[in-house]
C-alpha cells in the first residue's frame, strides 16, 4: 500500500504538532507499507533524521496560510488521486484540511483552539480553513483525538460522529526528559543561554491572552512579594500573538530583573532547561493535552498547572492545580511548592509514576494500525 502523510502545519517539526509528527516517523517499520511525505519545499529537510525512506514531495510553492488553503481545497485531490494514494494522513488536521479526498483519509487533531473561547482568543485559522473544517473533519474516514477533552469537542463543536474517533494520548520521550542530579552549581549552562538558579519555568510560545503568560507574571509578583526568595522567572519560546503585551507587563513588573525571555530554545536542549528548573508552572487556559506537563513530571521536576481544558486529564494527581484567571490562587501553588518540601517530594513521585502512562511506541503503533486499517477499505 501507498500512504501519503501531509507535513503542512507541522511547523517544521518545532512545534507540539512537528514532535508528534516526528515520533511517528521514527517508528515506521523500515519495510512493509511504502510512506510519502508532501508539504513545502523548504520542509524537503525538516523531518529527514525521523525518516530517512519516505520520499518527500514538495507542493504548493505559494506561502502563506491562504495560498496554503486554497491548495488543499483545489489541488489537493487531483494530487492525491496522481500519487495513487491508497491513503493519506493528516497529523495537524485542526490546522489544515482538505475538505474531500479522493482516497480514504486519517487525521490527528490536538485541540480545536480556533474554535474555543471568543473571538479574540481564538486561533487564527484564516476564512476558508474556518468556514470548511467542521464539514472537512466529518468527512475523514477515522479521526484521532490527543484525548478526552478533544473527542468532546469533536462531537460538541464539530458534530462528528463518536463511533469514528479514537483517543490515542501523545508520548513522552524517556530517552531525553529523565531526572537529572541537581549540584550545586548556581548557573545552568545551557549553549548560548546562562540560567541563573533557582528559576521558575514555563515552556511555551509568547501568546496572550490563551497561553496566559501576563497572569503568570502577577503570580511570580505576588509569589516574590510573599517570600523574598531569589526565584527567576524562564519564558522559554517563540514570539507569537500578542507577545508585545506580555513583555510590557513584563517590562512592567517591579521585578523585570527577575523575568527572563529566551525567545525560540532549542528542543534539543529543553530536557536539559526543564532538569534545572525547582518547579514548573503551566497556567495555559486551553491545551488539547498538554504535553509540557509530561515533560516536566518526566524530568522530575514538580508541576503547579491551570485546572483547564485537557491539563487535568494529562496531570491527574500529579500536579498542584490553580483558576488560570486568579493570579493570588497561582501564586498560592508556587508558594506551596517552595516552602512545603513534602508536597512538592510528593508532586514530584506522582509525576514520575504518572508519565509511564504515556508512550511514544504505544501512540504510534496503534496510529501506524489505525493508518494501515483505513487503507485497506
Amino acid at each position: 500500500m501507498k500512504i501519503g502523510i501531509d507535513t503542512f502545519a507541522c511547523d517544521s517539526g518545532k512545534s507540539g504538532v512537528g514532535v508528534y509528527l516526528t515520533q511517528i516517523l521514527r517508528r515506521i517499520p523500515p519495510s512493509g507499507d511504502r510512506y510519502e511525505l508532501f508539504g513545502w519545499d523548504f520542509d524537503r529537510y525538516s523531518f529527514g533524521d525521523a525518516a530517512a525512506a519516505p520520499e518527500f514531495i514538495p507542493q504548493c510553492f505559494v506561502s502563506g496560510r491562504t495560498a496554503n488553503a486554497l491548495w488543499h481545497q483545489a489541488k489537493y485531490p487531483k494530487f492525491a488521486q496522481a500519487r495513487e494514494y491508497n491513503a493519506c494522513f493528516f497529523p495537524a488536521a485542526h490546522k489544515q484540511l482538505p475538505r474531500h479526498s479522493p482516497c480514504p483519509s486519517i487525521g490527528t487533531v490536538h485541540d480545536m483552539a480556533a474554535f474555543w473561547g471568543t473571538r479574540k482568543t481564538r486561533e487564527h485559522l484564516g476564512v476558508v480553513l474556518r468556514m470548511v473544517l467542521p464539514n472537512a473533519l466529518r468527512n475523514l474516514d477515522r479521526i484521532i483525538a490527543v484525548s478526552n477533552w478533544v473527542k468532546r469537542e469533536l462531537v460538541e463543536v464539530a458534530h462528528v460522529k463518536e463511533s469514528r474517533i479514537e483517543v490515542i494520548p501523545n508520548g513522552i520521550d524517556h530517552t531525553a526528559f529523565f531526572p537529572r542530579p541537581k549540584n550545586e552549581e548556581s548557573v545552568v549552562l545551557i549553549q548560548p543561554f546562562s540560567f541563573r538558579r533557582p528559576y521558575i519555568l514555563y515552556a511555551s510560545r509568547i501568546e496572550h491572552p490563551v497561553k496566559n503568560h501576563i497572569n503568570l507574571i502577577r503570580a511570580f509578583e505576588i509569589f516574590k512579594e510573599r517570600t523574598k526568595h531569589p526565584h527567576r522567572l524562564v519564558l522559554a519560546g517563540r514570539d507569537s500573538k500578542g507577545a508585545e503585551r506580555v513583555k510590557e507587563a513584563a517590562a512592567a513588573s517591579p521585578y523585570r530583573n527577575d523575568i527572563f525571555f529566551t525567545g525560540h530554545f532549542p528542543a534539543k536542549s529543553l530536557p536539559e532547561l526543564y532538569a534545572g528548573a525547582n518547579m514548573v508552572v503551566f497556567p495555559s487556559m486551553y491545551e488539547g493535552f498538554g504535553l509540557g506537563v509530561l515533560e516536566a513530571m518526566a524530568s522530575g521536576v514538580p508541576v503547579a498547572c491551570a485546572r483547564a481544558a485537557s491539563l487535568p486529564e494529562t496531570a491527574e494527581h500529579a500536579a498542584l492545580y490553580f483558576d488560570p484567571l486568579d493570579s493570588e490562587d497561582m501564586a498560592d501553588r508556587m508558594v506551596t511548592l517552595t516552602t512545603n518540601r513534602d508536597i512538592a517530594r510528593e508532586c514530584r513521585t506522582q509525576g514520575l509514576e504518572r508519565v509511564k502512562a504515556f508512550s511514544w511506541d504505544r501512540c504510534a503503533e496503534r496510529t501506524l494500525q489505525i493508518i494501515q486499517e483505513t487503507a485497506g477499505k
